[in-house]
């Protein structure tokens, strides 16, 4: 009939079971950290393997000693390699893990040698084992090997918000308390495999938990790269789109809805004849104009080449006065390379055309402004090609 060290064992190594078929399962994970759960669970389950083997096998005459020598030896390297193996899951490399991995090197060649000279076990003529006069050395290693592994988590736990620093100090602060039970109580109390089994469990749902965050968090920066231009940093075509179709499903308008179209004159003779970078930076220019005037009154798009499109919050005394701070704006402009900013600037307010929709609404901010345009291309001085928006 089993007892009941040999039901907590079972049940240990069949949950480290159904961890390997969750984390084979889970096509979120990597080949790479997959492997290194499979790892972590195989020497859990191998360390408690080795300690119930021994147990079971002590006292029993039949069994050679070489045997249970070789048990012993065998659990005493696996413990703390199992212990090792929560900090590979960690991912870091530092002098912390370099140490660690030193320190279980040491330990296994130590536990091998000890087995000829009879330092860490000894057999009675009883088959019965003991502790040798050495096993205190390996209980000075397993200690060393439980503090930097303390270490490593609280230094792991600082990549994360204090919420999931402190789940993780649990998933920790619960697996040392089985493996004390165990160490100071001894005897039936065979806790430390059955907490570092657990606390695997704990950590991979951690792990998972982080794996979501770092998801979103790639989601947002996309989609903040979605939402501003690459360019100018002040908001894309895309976002632009979105803000229509925002207006769009509140129905109609707010009665102190602007919205302003702006657009660069000189801009293709500015590309032809200086370069693009050039061209570049007097878009850069005139989308650091509008977001200066513009930044406490709405939302600044760019929609185009040189085109831009400012929703605002403006009756028409403000509108006037935000075209003329833009002009002024402009006209106090310099850059590196190109040294005027000419701009042609049309507005259109909501209490002008009721019921239209934010697109109708920027249509005839757009006529507006190429009316402007073509004002300024009639005057010779500005004509199209003679213009080259140049200062030397």
């Amino acid at each position: 009939m089993l007892n009941y060290y040999t039901i907590i064992t079972l049940i240990t190594i069949a949950a480290l079971g159904v961890l390997c078929v969750l984390v084979h399962d889970n096509s979120r994970i990597s080949k790479k950290q997959k492997l290194i759960f499979y790892i972590t669970y195989l020497l859990i389950g191998l360390a408690a393997s080795a300690e119930w083997i021994g147990i079971k096998l002590s006292g029993n005459t039949a069994v050679p000693s070489w045997l249970l020598l070789a048990v012993k030896c065998t659990d005493y390297i696996l413990t703390p390699l199992a212990g090792g193996a929560f900090v590979r899951q960690l991912e870091l490399r530092n002098r912390g893990f370099t140490l660690l991995n030193a320190v279980l090197i040491g330990n296994t060649v130590f536990q091998i040698i000890a087995v000829f000279f009879g330092w860490m076990v000894t057999i009675d003529g009883n088959g019965n084992y003991y502790h040798g006069p050495l096993y205190f050395v390996y209980i000075i290693i397993y200690l060393f090997a439980i503090a930097i592994v303390i270490i490593e988590f609280l230094k792991y736990g600082k990549c994360f918000q204090k919420q999931n620093r402190y789940s993780l100090y649990s998933v920790m602060t619960l697996v040392l308390s089985g493996i004390l039970i165990q160490e100071i109580l001894g005897k039936d109390y065979r806790t430390a495999y059955f907490s570092m089994a657990f606390g695997a469990l704990m950590l991979y749902i951690h792990y998972l938990e982080y794996v979501h965050i770092d998801d979103e968090d790639h989601i947002n920066k996309q989609r903040e790269l979605l939402n501003k231009d690459s360019l100018t940093g002040i908001f894309s075509r895309y976002a632009y789109s979105k803000a229509l179709k925002e207006y769009n499903a509140q129905g109609s308008l707010p009665s102190d809805f602007a919205a302003f179209s702006i657009d660069i004159n000189g801009l293709k003779t500015a590309n032809d004849t200086l370069g693009h970078a050039a061209g570049d930076e007097l878009i850069c220019g005139a989308a650091k104009c509008i977001q200066t005037v513009f930044e406490s009154h709405g939302l600044c798009y760019r929609t185009g080449g040189d085109e831009f499109i400012v929703l605002a919050k403006a009756d028409r005394i403000l509108a006037e006065a935000l075209v003329y701070q833009l002009e002024d704006e402009a006209a106090a402009w310099d850059g590196k390379l190109i040294h005027t900013l000419s701009l042609s600037i049309g507005y259109a307010l909501a209490s002008d055309h009721e019921g239209v929709s934010a697109e109708k609404l920027i249509i005839f901010a757009d006529e507006e402004m190429y009316a402007e345009k073509k004002l300024f291309y009639q005057n010779p001085e500005n004509n199209r090609r003679a213009f080259s928006d140049v200062n030397p």
